[in-house]
């Protein structure tokens, strides 16, 4: 697997915006907060259950990763890891075009999805800090 994107997940993991393990990662689901479910090829059937019935309906992207449990509990500084949770939407982007690039048949959509979710959020940041103009009428 590139080293970009385990070398992502690590600065992910200092930044605190990844939820790591079966148990935090479902809680970051059920909170609202998770933007992309991350499965490894060799999870358990019933931890991959869990998870995707947890993200379904929330919209919660998912993406199984091409490298081992071992592999991603490497990059993340823990002996295995399986599933985790992307908390961040900046992250979540980031990590969506990086996997897009290396595998775009795959990933592709995903990115497409991650980013259209990203300018949403983006065009609603900037309509906050906006002003209303103009005078207020008042009943006489």
């Amino acid at each position: 697997m590139n080293e970009k994107i385990l070398g992502l997940l690590g600065l992910m993991r200092r930044a605190g915006a990844i939820a790591l393990g079966e148990d935090n990662s479902l809680e970051a689901i059920r909170d609202g907060k998770g933007k992309i479910l991350i499965l490894t090829h060799d999870v358990s059937d019933n931890a991959r259950r869990r998870a995707e019935n947890a993200a379904s309906g929330r919209n919660v992207e998912t993406a199984e990763l091409p490298a081992s449990r071992e592999e991603l509990g490497k990059a993340l500084g823990m002996s295995a890891c399986s599933v985790a949770v992307v908390t961040d939407l900046g992250f979540a982007d980031a990590l969506a075009r990086l996997l897009a690039a290396e595998n775009p048949g795959q990933y592709g959509e995903l990115a497409e999805r991650v980013l259209a979710r990203r300018e949403k959020a983006d065009r609603r940041k900037a309509q906050k800090g906006k002003k209303r103009v103009g005078t207020r009428r008042t009943n006489v």
